[in-house]
């Protein structure tokens, strides 16, 4: 393989595409990443939540109307509006999966609809919950890894290891190709202490950071000859311009990039070595160790008053104040309505706790008190039997869906704003301390036909309060029943 030049770097920089995965739950960083806001929609190292800084750092290397997200049908609305927020073109290439399907069909589904324009197109793909300290260097790597692309390679970033890791996947190195990259011998999957401490003293081994950079049509190729079905599949999507529904979707392999593709394809495989002070932010210990700390060894976030206390990570999410006394080597992650206690040491095991609660409190694992909905939010303030109060936010000229429910009856009271209320065959607007009560099974819409923000008290009564209580009628969101 010959070096670049810069012509040929300048001509593929014009083929650019950059590919962000944001799926995936995030139980590891249980309490504060559940199933409807996983970490990657989260503010974990700044004010900016992972996938906002994700998208911020590869802006500069290329146009935001060449980056597409791929993300879960229920995380959609929350992708597009932080997405937004960032640069409104992002906003408008985003992917919502039917179901989840593993890494290949997501990535596979998104290259697809590139190549349908641009067939010589160089992806690079990069998940939406990692921590890059040296962004430069990153864009450095994908330049160096676009040479080997255009060469035919499926090139991965491997992440030069700073301690023997047993966490991450490993990448031997081969032969160098050029400058700055290399063949990849082999794959090794995570390994005890004792090997990866061997990996750390021989050199030549790479932690594998899930990031790729490779040409659509070579991508292509490579999933027709070694996953037929699911190339034919994602192929006639993007041709048809159709969007899989989900028995369509869940017909597909559920397999990673890594075992369905890249392991398959040998002798088509580079790695580009990088030092980008990189972390997957995979668990509360990882989150500890990439924060900055306070003279004691403490990572705080939140009102946190930690008194003789060393290397702990003190996290209080809403608002509680968590006062340490005493405590040495600890985790203390606090929301409104769950909170964790463990041994730094221990949070390796968090996943079979989460198990644990997932079976006795399963509402637990999946959403917050606070829900984001494309119109606003909701709150839940308490609950009790046959009853449920909530606080409801709606955006400026944004509407809920026309619904019913069989089996509670609501109650609507206004705090702030004005609200235009579908109660049945009747039209009404309401102001601050007016009320309406909808009884079940009649059809009802709330609105908020203002310029601030509409805020309501809704008190639920009956024998099921649950969300899946809801017949849709009309919706601007795309959502069914």
């Amino acid at each position: 393989m010959t070096a670049t030049t810069s012509g040929e770097a300048a001509q593929g920089a014009q083929r650019r595409h950059a590919l962000i995965l944001a799926g995936g739950s995030g139980t590891r960083l249980w309490p504060l990443s559940r199933t409807n806001m996983p970490k990657q929609l989260l503010a974990l190292t700044g004010e900016q939540t992972l996938l906002q800084e994700t998208a911020r750092r590869l802006l500069p290397a290329v146009a935001a109307e060449r980056v597409t997200t791929v993300t879960h049908a229920d995380h959609r609305f929350e992708v597009v509006g932080q997405l937004h927020e960032v640069a409104p073109a992002l906003a408008e290439r985003v992917l919502a999966e039917p179901l989840a399907r593993n890494t290949l069909p997501a990535i596979a589904w998104a290259v697809a609809r590139i190549a349908r324009d641009e067939p010589e197109a160089l992806v690079g793909v990069f998940p939406s919950d990692h921590w890059i300290e040296a962004p430069e260097a990153l864009r450095a790597a994908w330049e160096a890894a676009e040479a080997a692309a255009e060469a035919g390679y499926l090139v991965l970033f491997g992440i030069r290891p700073t301690e023997p890791a047993t966490g991450f996947g490993y990448i031997e190195a081969g032969p160098a190709l050029c400058a700055g990259v290399e063949a990849v011998g082999r794959f090794v999957e995570k390994p005890d202490a004792r090997t990866a401490a061997d990996f750390l003293a021989r050199g030549g081994y790479y932690w594998n950071s899930g990031m790729f950079v490779f040409r659509a049509d070579t991508f292509l190729g490579l999933l027709a000859e070694h996953q037929p079905e699911l190339a034919a599949a994602v192929t006639a999507w993007a041709e048809q311009g159709a969007l899989p529904g989900a028995e369509a979707y869940a017909a597909l392999p559920e397999v990673s990039i890594d075992y369905g593709l890249v392991e398959e394809a040998a002798g088509r495989v580079a790695v580009v070595p990088a030092d980008l002070g990189w972390s997957d932010l995979g668990s509360w210990e990882a989150l500890y160790q990439q924060r900055d700390k306070d003279a004691a060894g403490n990572v705080v976030d939140g009102p946190v008053l930690p008194v003789d206390s060393g290397d702990s990570l003190l996290w209080s999410a809403d608002g509680g104040l968590i006062a340490a006394y005493g405590v040495q080597g600890l985790a203390v992650v606090q929301t409104r309505d769950a909170t964790l206690v463990c041994p730094r040491s221990r949070l390796a095991e968090l996943k079979e706790l989460v198990g644990r609660v997932r079976q006795r409190r399963r509402e637990l694992t999946e959403t917050h008190v606070t829900v984001a909905r494309p119109w606003g939010s909701y709150t839940t303030l308490e609950s009790g039997h046959r009853y449920k109060l909530k606080r409801i936010v709606v955006h400026p000229g944004c509407k809920l869906s026309l619904q019913m429910h069989y089996h509670r009856s609501e109650h609507w009271v206004v705090i702030a704003g004005t609200a235009r209320v579908v109660n049945g065959d009747s039209e009404i607007y309401l102001e601050e301390n007016q009320s309406t009560y909808v009884p079940a099974t009649r059809p009802h819409r709330l609105e908020n036909p203002g310029r601030i923000p509409l805020q309501i008290i809704e008190i639920q009564t009956g024998p099921y309060l649950e969300e899946d209580d809801l017949v849709r009628f009309e919706d601007l969101y795309g959502r069914s029943s």
